[in-house]
This record gives structure tokens, sequence and C-alpha cells, in this order.
């Protein structure tokens, strides 16, 4: 009797902790810049894995439509956070002066842009100079068109027409002789155009940080009124966070097993590759091992903030120190997830 008293004062003691714990859950609402692919195991691991549960935080990451979409979101209120370009959170700062809940960049992740232009070697173009002239094709919300007339002016770049494409048909184009070239993210495009029969060694890549254009990529961005309101939440998330990218990191191809539970029809080597490629140019770079993970340089950051206001002709120019804060970053042990040189 007196066992089954206590089997029943112990089960009923872990279910009243259960209850509790789950009552202590923060809701996150997150939307990433993109549909599930490699890079995406940057943050559906870390759900996977408990390790925002264990932050006392239940997140739950929604794939993406673009970079200008996501920051929308998070500053109508749909979303709490998100992960966004941080050229787009800078033209939506600019562009909407008054807005009330202008989201702000925590924690960056992407140091170095992965926007590129691609073109095939049949073409001629082996250089930026050779793109005078030409006809160059993407969405017209693409971050590397967006970004191109930066990328134009350092390489005195002349001529260029643009040709806009839903998403899906610009990789397409560029393999049928549509356009001469297309921008995009170098670890997305590639993959794309070898998925189309072009072979990889068909391909020319012109990275725009190899051509004079050291932009930041994507950041982790929340609303303020969720910063305002949670700034615990916040600090949890971004440790947790970062618990999971060194694990992504050290491990990509165990990771996409993560994104393969959200899309059961992803190619697993494919995204294997597109992970990979995406730490090597836009995390592991010799910019973020200077600066540190999760971290901004100040006046790289006025540069570009400088750059966009100027490329993207802003309403009113875009200031930096009310685009960024890195107040709520956790400690330098917990960012220190790079791979040791």
């Amino acid at each position: 009797m007196r066992k089954r008293s206590f089997l029943q004062a112990s089960a009923a003691l872990a279910a009243t902790l259960t209850f509790s714990l789950a009552q202590a859950q923060t809701p996150v609402k997150f939307q990433l810049d993109w549909r599930f692919e490699g890079p995406s195991a940057l943050f559906l691991q870390p759900v996977a894995k408990g390790h925002f549960k264990a932050a006392g935080l239940d997140v739950a990451v929604d794939a993406g439509n673009g970079s200008g979409g996501t920051v929308t979101r998070v500053a109508s209120g749909a979303y709490d956070m998100g992960f966004a370009d941080m050229a787009s959170l800078m033209e939506f700062h600019a562009n909407n002066p008054d807005a009330p809940n202008k989201p702000v960049a925590v924690m960056m992740v992407y140091n170095s842009t992965p926007a590129a232009v691609l073109a095939l070697k049949k073409s001629g173009i082996s250089k930026p100079a050779d793109l005078s002239g030409k006809k160059l094709g993407a969405p017209v919300f693409d971050a590397g068109r967006k970004a191109f007339p930066i990328f134009e002016a350092a390489n005195k770049i002349t001529g260029v027409t643009w040709t806009a494409m839903d998403p899906p048909l610009r990789e397409t184009m560029l393999a049928r002789g549509d356009v001469d070239a297309i921008t995009g993210f170098s670890f997305t495009s590639l993959l794309n155009l070898e998925a189309r029969g072009v072979k990889t060694e068909d391909v020319v890549i012109l990275p725009y940080p190899e051509y004079g254009v050291k932009l930041y990529a994507n950041a982790i961005i929340v609303s303020p009124k969720f910063l305002q309101e949670k700034p615990e939440a916040v600090k949890a998330f971004l440790k947790a966070f970062a618990k999971g990218a060194k694990e992504v990191i050290a491990d990509p191809a165990a990771s996409v097993a993560y994104i393969k539970e959200r899309d059961g029809i992803i190619d697993v080597a494919l995204e294997t590759r597109r992970l990979k490629m995406a730490i090597d140019s836009t995390i592991a770079t010799p910019d973020t091992y200077k600066e540190g993970f999760g971290q901004v340089d100040a006046k790289r950051l006025a540069m570009m903030a400088t750059q966009v206001s100027e490329a993207f002709k802003t309403k009113t120019p875009v200031d930096a120190k009310v685009i960024w804060n890195g107040a709520f970053l956790p400690s330098k042990a917990d960012l220190d997830i790079l791979p040791k040189k």
C-alpha cells in the first residue's frame, strides 16, 4: 500500500513538474529567410535537439520567401524573431522612418555576403568588367541584384540591362541562354544550375566579397517589442542557437537529417553540400575569425550603411547605430563556435 502511494505521489509530482516546465516555456515565433535548405539546419537542429527548450523557449521555425518578407513580418508582429539579410533590414529602416516597430539585428551569422554573379564560360564572361553591356537576370527582390550597384561601381561596370523572373526560373533562364548572367547566393545558384544539367566546371562565379564588396549578410533579427518585453528570452535564444550552430559546423552531414524531418523530399546529399558551402563562404570566413562569430565591426557596418543608402536610393540615410544591438549576445566562450585553425 505504501509502495502504491509512493508511486502515485511520484507520478503526481512528475506531472506537476512537467506541467510547470511547459508553462514556463516562452513561445518564440521565428521565420527563416528562405525555404528549408542546407543552411536552415542552423536553426532546425537546436529545435530538434531540445537546446531551445532547455533554455525555457518554445521555438517554432517557419520557412520564408525572401529576407524582405521576413523583415516585414517581424516588423508587423507576425513573428518575434527572424533570419534576414542586413541590407534588407537597412532598407526597411531607411524607407520606413516612422514605422513604430522596426526590427534590429542582434547576432551576425553570415559575416560575408554569399551574393555573386554567375555566368556560363561559353558566354566569354570571366571577370566583372566582362559584364558591361550584358543582360543580367534575377528576381527584383534578390539580395545580389539589389546590391549590384555597389558591385557595379566597385568594378566600373556599365550598360547592364536586367530581366526579372520568379526564383525557380532564374537558373533555368541562364542555362537556356535567355540571360548572359544572373545574381544569387553562390551556394544556391550553383547547385540549382547543376540540377539543371550544367556542369560545375562550365560555371563562372564572381563572388561579391572577392571583388571589392564586403557586405554583411544574414543576421538574427528581433522585434523591438519582443526585445523590450522578453529580453531574457532573446538572450536565451542566442545562447542556445550558438550551441546548435557549433554542432552544425562540426558535423554538417549529420545536421541535414533535421531538415529532412521538416521537408521529406529534400535531396540529402545536395543539401549537405549546400550547408558546407554556406559555412565556408559566409560563416567560417577570415573576417569572422577576426571580428568574432556573432559580432560586427562598427566601421565596416557604417560603410555598408552608406553603400546601401546610395545603391538602394533609400528615402532617408541608413543609420547603422539603430540597426544593430549587440547587448544580448552570449559570452565570448559561448560564441567560440568556429573550427580551430
